[in-house]
């Protein structure tokens, strides 16, 4: 690591952090008061909180207790503190990797269930490898590490070959069919992909229609996962052009579900999303 360049938390162990970190404020304790629970100092507990040191498990858990955390809040700490410990595939792509989209990739590795919807492009967990480097490209043109992000973006795509693979439900506005991205030939086999992909157990892919999607299709892409065994219930990802929002809270995560609820029933049926990818297929013959 060059000089002076310093590394960056991982995602899981800096949304523990700020887990514990909310809990604390919650109960209205200063750092000072926290720390007397574990016999440490208050920068102690504030390099936990902001991921600048290594949770100890023991730390963790007697944090929790002490703040009153409950039985989901409990089971989400575990599994942040799990995977904190915990060396994962994703780490190799660190310098190519923005915070906002570490936490992200670390949350779909314990997904049960994964809906999103796209106005733009095809998401990334479905995108073929030209598909992907044109879209990058675009994004960050001339940049020599463009293939690593190209490779990240296809290592994503292992949750969805593994025996616990999450349920996958992608919701696209049509306009992502319309959209070249790459030229004709990139375009085609992208489509190709996303009808094979509509066959597979598990993987469902939506095309809400220009007719229907006015009323309801925001402005910006929205994913949504469930995490499996007790972990954070549910968890929104919100992304925008260089950072992205997460949201747990109930009254917030019920917003958006309203949001992909609505999309999902203004969207076509696989019958139809498959005659119109067919043809949106034929259109870049």
């Amino acid at each position: 690591m060059p000089s002076g360049q310093q590394s960056q938390p991982d995602p899981a162990a800096r949304l523990l952090g700020e887990r514990l970190r909310r809990l604390r404020l919650q109960r209205g304790l200063t750092l000072s008061e926290a720390a007397v629970t574990i016999r440490a100092s208050a920068a102690k507990i504030s390099r936990l909180e902001r991921a600048a040191t290594q949770p100890k498990a023991r730390d963790v858990r007697d944090l929790a207790a002490f703040y009153g955390a409950g039985r989901e809040e409990l089971a989400e700490i575990e599994y942040l503190l799990s995977q904190s410990s915990n060396g994962a595939w994703y780490t190799q792509y660190s310098d190519v990797t923005p915070d906002f989209l570490k936490r992200l990739i670390s949350l779909e590795q314990g997904a049960e269930r994964i809906i999103m919807y796209e106005a733009l492009v095809v998401p990334g967990l479905l995108q073929t490898r030209d598909y992907a480097r044109a879209v990058i490209s675009a994004a960050l043109p001339m940049d020599a590490e463009n293939e690593r992000r190209v490779a990240l973006r296809l290592d994503r795509q292992r949750i969805l070959r593994q025996p616990d693979r999450p349920v996958l439900t992608a919701l696209l506005d049509e306009g992502v069919l319309h959209r070249p991205r790459g030229g004709r030939r990139v375009m085609r086999r992208q489509l190709e992909q996303l009808l094979a992909l509509g066959q597979v157990p598990g993987t469902n892919i939506r095309i809400v229609e220009f007719v229907h999607s006015g009323d309801v299709s925001p402005p910006y892409p929205i994913t949504h996962l469930r995490l499996r065994d007790g972990r954070p219930t549910e968890v929104v990802y919100v992304e925008s052009i260089g950072s992205a929002t997460y949201l747990t809270r109930p009254e917030e995560t019920e917003r958006y579900r309203l949001v992909l609820n609505r999309l999902m029933e203004r969207a076509a049926s696989r019958k139809r999303t498959e005659e119109l990818l067919r043809r949106a297929i034929e259109k870049y013959q």
